[in-house]
Order: C-alpha cells, then sequence, then structure tokens
C-alpha cells in the first residue's frame, strides 16, 4: 500500500519515494478491501470527504470540481458537436455528472471494473455524482475498460480515460495498444483525453504517454490546471485527435458554445480552455 493512517490522525500519501503530502483524518466513512483495491473514504476539514485508492488521493469534495469540468468540458466543446461519450473509470460519478450537463449530449457510457467504488462513492460522496446515475443517458457498464474498447462496436465522438496512476489496475489505460483502440472507437475527428499525472513528479508518465499517443494521432499533446490535492503543481491531461484545429481554436471561438449549453463552472472558463494547452517550460522541454 502506498499510505498509511498515522497514530496522530493524518493520513499519509506517499505515491512519490520522496516526497509525500498529509491530510488530517476526520471521521473515517469507509475502510475496506474492495477484492480490486484498498479503499478508504474519510472527512478532512479543508477537502470535505475525501477516497483514496491503494494509498493514493482520488477525489475530494473540494476540489474535484477542478478536474472533472477540465476533463469534460475541454473536449466536449472543443469538438462542438459532441451526442455520444465513453468514460473508462469514474467511479465516484464526477465525470459522468460533468458530460451530462451538456444537454446536447445523447448517451454516456461509463465503464468501471470495480462496481463497490460506484456503489460507496453514492452512499458516501453523493455531492460528487449529484444524481448522474439516475440520467436516463447514462449507461453504466460493470467491466475492464481496456477489454470494453477492445471489443465494443459502438462508437464515440469523445472518450475520457479517468483512471487511476499506471499501477496497479490502471497500467494497462496507458499503453499504446490501448490507445489504439480508442482511436478505433472514435468517430471522424474524435478527441481522445486521459489523466496523466503531476509532470513536475511523473515526468517519464508524460514523456511515455507522448511518444504513445503521436504514434497513433495526428495531433497529441497535453493541457494542464492545479489541482490542490494532487501534489505536485500541475496537473497533465493527454489530448489526442486527428483534428489538429480543435486544440488551437480561440477564446471567442468557444464562447458562445459554453454560452450555448448553459453551463454553470466553478473552475472552466473559455480563455481558461484556451489557456490551458499553453505548457511550462520545463514541460515543453521534457517533451523534445
Amino acid at each position: 500500500m502506498s499510505g498509511s493512517e498515522s497514530d496522530s490522525g493524518w493520513y499519509d500519501e506517499t505515491l512519490y519515494p520522496d516526497v509525500a503530502q498529509r491530510l488530517r483524518m476526520g471521521r473515517v466513512l469507509h475502510r475496506d478491501r474492495t477484492g480490486l483495491q484498498d479503499l478508504v473514504i474519510f472527512e478532512n476539514p479543508v477537502l470535505g470527504r475525501v477516497m483514496a485508492l491503494d494509498g493514493v488521493i482520488q477525489t475530494t469534495e473540494g476540489d474535484e470540481f477542478v478536474y472533472h469540468e477540465m476533463l469534460t468540458h475541454v473536449p466536449i466543446l472543443a469538438h462542438g458537436r459532441v451526442r455520444r461519450v465513453l468514460i473508462v473509470g469514474g467511479g465516484d460519478g464526477g465525470m459522468l455528472r460533468r458530460c451530462l450537463e451538456h444537454k446536447a449530449v445523447e448517451r454516456v457510457t461509463m465503464v468501471e471494473i470495480d462496481r463497490s467504488v460506484v456503489d460507496l462513492s453514492m452512499a458516501h460522496l453523493p455531492a460528487i455524482s449529484a444524481g448522474a446515475f439516475d440520467d436516463p443517458r447514462s449507461d453504466l457498464v460493470i467491466a475492464d475498460g481496456c477489454a470494453f474498447v477492445r471489443e465494443t462496436t459502438e462508437r464515440f465522438d469523445v472518450i475520457i480515460v479517468d483512471s487511476t496512476d499506471p499501477h496497479g489496475p490502471g497500467a494497462v489505460l496507458f499503453t499504446e495498444d490501448f490507445y489504439a483502440d480508442c482511436k478505433a472507437r472514435l468517430t471522424p475527428g474524435g478527441v481522445l483525453v486521459t489523466q496523466n499525472g503531476v509532470p513536475f513528479l511523473q515526468p517519464g508518465e508524460l514523456k511515455d504517454s507522448h511518444r504513445r499517443l503521436g504514434r497513433r494521432f495526428g495531433d497529441a499533446g497535453f493541457f494542464v490546471a492545479p489541482v490542490p490535492s494532487y501534489y505536485g503543481g500541475f496537473m497533465a491531461f493527454g489530448w489526442a485527435t486527428d483534428d489538429a484545429a480543435l486544440r488551437r481554436q480561440t477564446a471567442e471561438a468557444i464562447r458562445p458554445r459554453f454560452a450555448a449549453a448553459g453551463l454553470v463552472t466553478r473552475y472552466y472558463t473559455p480563455d481558461i480552455h484556451v489557456a490551458s494547452f499553453a505548457l511550462p517550460a520545463f514541460m515543453l522541454d521534457a517533451l523534445k
């Protein structure tokens, strides 16, 4: 396990070998081994309810909006004509909720490998999904996401990979074979976006994903956002499509789509959308 509960009432996350973060633990709402992962849900005075899997912080009520808004609104509004979305992972339901906020979206298929993550999130973190699992446009599939993408005949305008880090069950979702299967499931001009770690502390993941995505898509890159509970600075999100124009649109082009969608956001704006593709120099250097 990568994390532990200290005697002083703190949750120690040690995802990285040389640096760590600590969250004060209030009431522990749930703790068990799900069969696939070690899961704990607890309360923190600043972040609200927190869920960790295998010792790594996955989501918090306090800052989930940054992560979920950026991984949904950026590809959906950049594309401009999204009707069908596939989410791989995302058991807390936050990604599903944000996708369904787009009224033009007709169907969102969510494939989660661990049913208990969904059930426990609905029981203890209901504010994150906010009823999304009850929306008639949602389709929850409990299955291995890698196998689902490989075997399904459905096509999607946007695929969102809301995975854990590339260890344990999440490792296969960072492979070139998986990215190739995703491309085969996209409609022409479709977009794949992925969770890609914190590049300041995980530069290897950034390089590996860039190389693998670049072999399969005409336009592969990243956009970024600061998610406070993901320690280490900017969070990177992978971006891949064959339509290079989609990530080079102006805020003026995105703004009417945002207004038409009627979204109420706490982090995302059309200007943030455009700015998120401007990468800091240390990331650009790593990608050379």
